[in-house]
């Protein structure tokens, strides 16, 4: 059996919503299918399944607030599929009604089906309930927070431990207006934005307070990458240009592929790697505050691709429609403020991950070669990393990674 539970969206939540349920007990449900609609300080998000099963029983109502980690739905795995009696979807539900165990129930169905005729008759012999139809379903118990909370479906990955600790109240209907959110747009209101800043505040404190921070920075010259860049999108359409942030991302993500170190979580202890590489990218809100999506297996895809799911990412970011898988699971947050002028970013890293790179704008900078002094455009990358995974020595090698990687920009 399964369980899912209220997802973590990262270190700086505590509770989320639930807006909507889309699924019912008996549906059987596949791998990336969207099961929920979940509400959250950083806006609305469609959970998808990291799991196949069949809904057994959905705990909590929508409008619900409850915190992360509590247990919202369980879900028969599908090694369980024959052990369990063959019954309609109303069947199921019309015996949870009445308390009609099915193992107990002889179905006159099409192959020995149970149908709702016969829990209704089940319930009447035993004198549980009587055959009229019911009108309505109980409502939904919540469970108390266990002491692991998962991410999604458990079994859980190494990312569930980005759940943070369950704490609070149980979860107590929270009442819904006409408001965006209710109409499935993400919450714009000065409210959502100050419990955002306040969530964000939550967790860098966490993390200045837990982490082992240290700090390098170099000065990479972009004057190749730049120019093949020019190159490349002289051939493209307008649409199709590629911006440099995604060839510092790319970069970065090649660059972990030597130095793992960096690519992965601090739990319970001990390092733990990622596995695959998950770059995070960190996105302003035109509100205030930011969030963290996640190109999955980052080192993996083309300039092209990259290109193509680092902006509809931002643009989703900005205007709601991310799923939780994309929240969950990065390994390493990039953040970019070269458009906002600033030359160098120290990142404060976002637990349980172990480092944060940090991009400036790219400016023309005096730099000596070979003896001779030139302007070259210029960009300051950052490594704030965790000194229990990783030291100096390491992270310096690192960040030479990045900067031999974009010397020769036609190989990313």
């Amino acid at each position: 059996m399964s369980e899912f539970r209220m997802p973590s969206l990262g270190a700086d939540m505590e509770y989320g919503t639930l807006v909507e349920w889309r699924m019912k007990p008996g549906d059987e449900i596949h791998r990336g299918a969207i099961i929920a609609l979940v509400e959250t300080q950083k806006g609305l998000f469609e959970v998808d399944s990291v799991v196949e099963g069949i809904v057994e029983r959905l705990l909590v109502d929508p409008g619900s607030r409850v915190p992360v980690g509590t247990v919202m739905a369980t879900l028969l795995q599908p090694v369980e599929k024959p052990h369990r009696p063959r019954a309609s979807p109303l069947a199921r539900r019309v015996a949870e009604e009445l308390h009609v165990d099915l193992a107990t129930v002889q179905g006159t169905g099409p192959e020995g089906a149970i149908t709702r005729d016969d829990v209704e008759a089940a319930a009447s012999q035993s004198g549980m309930a009587s055959a009229a139809e019911p009108t309505s379903l109980p409502a939904p118990k919540v469970k108390p927070p266990g002491p692991s909370p998962a991410l999604a479906l458990e079994p859980t990955t190494p990312s569930a431990a980005l759940a943070a600790e369950p704490s609070g109240p149980p979860a107590t209907p929270e009442p819904r207006g006409p408001g965006p959110a209710a109409a499935g747009e993400p919450a714009q209101s000065a409210e959502r934005a100050a419990a955002m800043r306040q969530a964000i505040a939550s967790a860098v404190a966490r993390s200045k307070r837990e982490i082992p921070h240290y700090y390098l920075a170099t000065d990479i010259v972009l004057e190749r990458a730049l120019a093949w860049l020019e190159a490349e999108n002289a051939k493209r359409a307008m649409a199709d240009r590629v911006l440099p942030a995604v060839l510092l991302t790319k970069a970065v993500a090649l660059a972990l592929t030597r130095y793992p170190d960096f690519n992965g979580y601090w739990i319970d202890g001990a390092f733990r790697p990622g596995g695959s590489i998950h770059v995070g990218l960190a996105v302003s809100l035109r509100t205030g505050g930011l969030i963290v999506p996640a190109v999955h297996d980052t080192d993996r895809k083309s300039i092209d691709e990259l290109m193509g799911e680092m902006r509809d990412l931002v643009r989703r970011a900005r205007e709601g429609g991310l799923r939780v898988s994309e929240m969950t699971d990065a390994t390493i947050t990039i953040t970019n403020l070269g458009d906002q002028g600033v030359e160098q970013v120290f990142g404060v890293i976002y637990p349980p991950q172990v480092a944060l790179v940090g991009f400036g704008s790219v400016t023309e900078r005096p730099r000596a070669e070979n003896g001779l002094l030139g302007v070259r455009p210029t960009v300051t990358a950052t490594l704030a990393a965790d000194h229990r995974a990783s030291d100096g020595h390491r992270g310096g090698l690192f960040l030479n990674e990045i900067n031999r990687l974009l010397q020769t920009p036609e190989r990313l």
